[in-house]
């Protein structure tokens, strides 16, 4: 009954303390505005995103969130998913066994020689070892080349088979994704593009 007791008042005080300032006008001290109420106030009025503002924008949180990831290029350096962001990218994932992937290289070359400085072109190479994944990339002119061993890039995105395109837009965007032929991959780009 004693523990009962203690344990009320101990909340009973906690309250008091964290209801102290409630009545205060928040306006008047920019600071104590909280996230929730800020929100809460300007939800109900549509707004444009500012993108030339220095602050985090949503635009920023899709674009984090998209593109934060990492792997190893063929020649071994380090490439950042976030450098992509400003142009649109076509990610292929594919396997240096598969037959599939095989009969998609003329297709992902001539997109990579089409819309060069248009479009990221990314091969994602997996399902396999580095040195097998290395073997086929180059032999694929034009895309930059990923070496995903681990698998990290590939579950980033949700890929569980090859070959599978991922396109995104200049902001990070998933527009497309699935398998797709030379003729698709061609027209799907050239709509990513515009």
């Amino acid at each position: 009954m004693r523990s009962t007791t203690l344990t009320g008042l101990l909340l009973t005080a906690l309250l008091l303390v964290s209801g102290c300032g409630a009545g205060e006008d928040p306006s008047a001290d920019p600071e104590s505005i909280d996230t929730v109420t800020a929100v809460e106030t300007t939800s109900s009025q549509p707004t444009e995103l500012d993108t030339t503002s220095s602050q985090p924008t949503e635009l920023d949180e899709i674009v984090a969130d998209t593109l934060e990831f990492s792997a190893q290029t063929l020649d071994g350096k380090e490439f950042d998913g976030t450098q992509l962001a400003g142009t649109p990218t076509v990610l292929w994932f594919w396997a240096p066994w598969c037959p599939t992937c095989h009969a998609q290289v003329s297709g992902v070359e001539a997109v990579a020689a089409e819309y060069d400085g248009k479009v990221n072109v990314v091969g994602v190479g997996g399902l396999s070892d580095a040195a097998d994944i290395r073997d086929f990339a180059e032999g694929v002119a034009g895309p930059t080349h990923l070496i995903d061993e681990e698998g990290s890039v590939w579950k980033h995105f949700g890929i569980a088979a090859q070959s599978t395109y991922v396109l995104l837009d200049a902001e990070g965007t998933v527009i497309k994704d699935g398998y797709l032929d030379n003729e698709a991959l061609e027209k799907a780009v050239a709509e990513l593009v515009g």
